[in-house]
């Protein structure tokens, strides 16, 4: 009788251990089984099932998550898809590399304007930034990670001023 009431101790508690793995389920179709520690602004925070270290995974890459002690899902972004360059304005733009944690690399990618007599930063910079989307959404990348942002004036140098000035923007494309 001891024996069966161990078994099924052993059995109760193994369940209850499983039941509590919560499920990350991504854009791309994986799935991560795991604890989630913390879900930030932009970042969800996880350890692996029997792991210890702590993993993170930016919230873009992410469809949803079901915690396994309660069963609740909590849908975290919905999918972006840019089938070609009229999709550019759903490409999102982003500035800290924790943000494409779990998403995939396309390839580097440029905007810029031609030089433009007497405008301002944020015209030059609107145009660059709408065309650097652009070339991201040919490659059908919802994200595009900023690597360099100036504007140059005539003379060459960075930096902004009124007469011919060029903004430039490079980026990283990114897809799930």
């Amino acid at each position: 009788m001891k024996k069966i009431i161990l078994l099924f101790a052993i059995a109760m508690f193994s369940g209850s251990i499983y039941a509590q793995v919560d499920v990350i389920t991504k854009h791309n179709g994986e799935i991560v089984k795991g604890k989630v520690i913390r879900v930030d602004e932009y970042v969800v925070v996880y350890k692996y099932d029997g792991e210890d270290a702590e993993n993170s995974i930016g919230k873009y890459a992410i469809e949803k998550i079901v915690y396994g002690k309660s069963g609740r899902v909590e849908e975290v972004t919905e999918k972006i898809v840019v089938n070609g360059e009229n999709d550019w304005d759903k490409v999102i733009i982003l500035e800290d590399k924790s943000y494409i944690a779990g998403l995939k690399k396309v390839g580097e990618i440029k905007g810029k304007t031609a030089f433009i007599n007497m405008h301002t930063g944020n015209t030059g910079d609107s145009k660059a930034d709408k065309k650097l989307k652009m070339e991201a959404a040919k490659l059908g990348c919802p994200f595009v990670f900023m690597t360099a942002d100036k504007d140059i004036n005539e003379s060459g140098a960075n930096g902004v001023s009124f007469g011919a000035v060029q903004a430039i923007r490079k980026g990283i494309a990114y897809k799930y």
